[in-house]
């Protein structure tokens, strides 16, 4: 500012959000000052805008104070293409002359580098995160996919048997789902499994993580000693949902639990069907949902509902 000969100065970049110029940075200005800033942003065929717009360097009318707002444009320029992203302006006594012009020209410049930088690395900070998204989350439901779930099962495993606390484990799957699809369509079946995860993921705890396993099949871990009462809170919501028009008014639901020498490491992460209500003397506790909750239109129809097993 010393070499310019000007004692305040303001950068002006677009903001997409608002729809115009907004006030990035500002040297020599009181807090009371930025609101006459965007005053001056938004005055149209000031020198602001006219710099910003028209990438010239404009100069506006003196103030009552006798002062002037000089704007240069910031441009970036890039495979040949440049784009106007926004305005430096300065207040002086008088009309900058041209070495003046040129340094406030070499700074906007540099502004403009600055600005080209701070978008790459939010570009490549987006990607990532994009990235992440893609590798940890199913693409149809949202939820975590299989390898996640693997992952935090084991992280939560180790941390329960080292503090020596509970952790619950418990896979859902959508029975005759392969049968749905064939009578109603895939996208029907895909609408039954979002539906699904929606009301899975809403019953959930904030610690607890659910997961899409594969094909129609779901997973809840749930660290603490409520994961039972997670579960059947789970297995009452989707009880309660119609998740389809009818034939299907409500789906059946059941859970069962293993019994504490079933929870093996190994026997956690084999991919194989937990046992059925019927085999609940033999495998530990039943959370089951009776068929009559089904709708009558349901039960009429002939046709299987999609069952949480």
């Amino acid at each position: 500012m010393r070499a310019t000969g000007a004692d305040r100065a303001a950068a002006f970049l677009w903001d997409a959000e608002r729809g115009g110029l907004a006030v990035a940075a500002t040297r020599g200005y009181e807090e009371a000052d930025l609101a006459g800033l965007e005053a001056v942003a938004a005055s149209e065929g000031g020198p602001v805008q006219l710099a910003a717009q028209e990438r010239i360097q404009a100069i506006g009318e003196a103030s009552a104070k006798g002062r002037l707002t000089s704007a240069w444009p910031i441009v970036i320029g890039r495979d040949g293409i440049e784009e106007p992203v926004g305005a430096l302006a300065i207040e002086t006594d008088a009309a900058p002359p041209a070495d003046v012009s040129e340094r406030v020209t070499a700074v906007a410049d540099l502004v403009a580098v600055v600005v080209d930088r701070a978008r790459l690395a939010t570009n490549a900070a987006e990607r990532i995160d994009w990235a992440e998204r893609v590798a940890n989350s199913d693409m149809l439901t949202g939820l975590a996919n299989a390898r996640t779930v693997v992952r935090v099962m084991e992280l939560e495993l180790a941390r329960a048997a080292r503090q020596g606390v509970e952790i619950t484990v418990a896979m859902f799957d959508v029975d005759d789902l392969t049968g749905f699809n064939d009578a109603r369509g895939r996208a029907a079946g895909d609408d039954v499994l979002r539906e699904v995860a929606a009301v899975v993921g809403e019953s959930v705890r904030a610690v607890d993580t659910v997961g899409r396993w594969g094909g129609d099949e779901f997973m809840v871990v749930a660290p603490g000693a409520k994961g039972t009462t997670i579960a059947r809170r789970i297995v009452d919501a989707v009880a309660a949902r119609a998740v389809a028009a009818p034939p299907m008014a409500r789906p059946a639901t059941s859970l069962s639990r293993p019994r504490r020498q079933h929870c093996a490491r190994h026997r956690l992460l084999a991919r194989e069907r937990w046992p059925r209500p019927s085999a609940r003397a033999a495998t530990g506790t039943d959370l089951a949902l009776p068929r009559e909750s089904l709708g009558a239109e349901s039960r009429g129809s002939g046709r299987r509902a999609p069952r949480l097993a």
